[in-house]
């Protein structure tokens, strides 16, 4: 883990690039998807010191999710005094799985996959970021940490999409100090990370801990053999989440690019 001076310093890097981010895109604010989890409480308090608490707003999203999970978005949206909104897709949710395992047996699945419905959910929270912010002019803010990124612990085209993200290259003890540092409630801080879709803990669906996770990335190496096993595979495995998307490519001209 960084220093705490350094942790400070590239912190308040990550604010100022935030600010700097959003004045050179001529948005007119940012919107967080406000889970009641460490990351966004964070990123949110990043925002609000960055741009101000009233060019940013908060938007729960619930889908079947646990209550309490709503109770921590809408604390720290109150203590950081920031405009939230609760949009519910639970039924929304329902109905769409409803009309897809109706036609699905028509080309050959009997019915979606259970991964398949948990990653609907981070798809269709972000399709409503992005609908509320193009409505808005602002920019989606992204709350995925370095952690997440490198074991591929995040959804395509879900909770990964986002204009930006100032927590990128931050591990998650990092992001756990930073909202202390900020002044995220405790009851954030401190409870287990969990996203709120499969009835399990962040670390219990991953079969590694974060801080091995944050060890491998700054050491290279953990004493836990088996841990660092699953962490390498599922590094490679992901890869593909954080690639481009792949381009079928041949010599020709492109004078609009020529031009840049």
């Amino acid at each position: 883990m960084l220093s705490e001076e350094k942790l400070k310093e590239e912190m308040n890097g990550a604010i100022d690039w935030i600010a700097d981010y959003v004045k050179k895109s001529n948005a007119n604010g940012v919107i967080v998807g406000l889970s009641g989890g460490k990351d966004s409480a964070t990123v949110l308090a990043m925002a609000i010191k960055a741009l101000g608490k009233d060019k940013v707003v908060a938007v729960s999203m619930p889908c079947n999710s646990i209550a309490s999970d709503f109770d921590d978005a809408k604390e720290c949206a109150e203590k950081f005094g920031v405009k939230f909104i609760r949009i519910d897709l639970t039924s929304t949710y329902t109905e769409f799985e409803k009309n897809i395992n109706e036609q699905i047996p028509k080309v050959g699945a009997p019915e979606l996959t259970r991964e398949a419905k948990i990653n609907m959910k981070p798809r269709m929270r972000m399709i409503t970021l992005y609908s509320i912010a193009q409505s808005l002019g602002y920019l989606v803010i992204g709350t995925g940490n370095l952690c997440e990124g490198m074991v591929g612990y995040t959804t395509k085209w879900g909770d990964s999409a986002a204009d930006f993200n100032p927590i990128a290259n931050f591990t998650v003890p990092e992001v756990f100090k930073i909202g202390e540092y900020l002044g995220v409630p405790d009851s954030i801080i401190k409870k287990a990370p969990n996203d709120g879709l499969g009835g399990q803990t962040d670390e219990e669906k991953l079969g590694v801990k974060y801080v091995q996770i944050a060890d491998m990335i700054e050491k290279g190496d953990i004493e836990d053999k088996s841990a660092k096993e699953i962490i390498l595979k599922k590094y490679e495995t992901s890869k593909h989440k954080r690639n481009p998307i792949p381009t079928y490519n041949f010599d020709r001209k492109n004078y609009l690019l020529e031009s840049e």
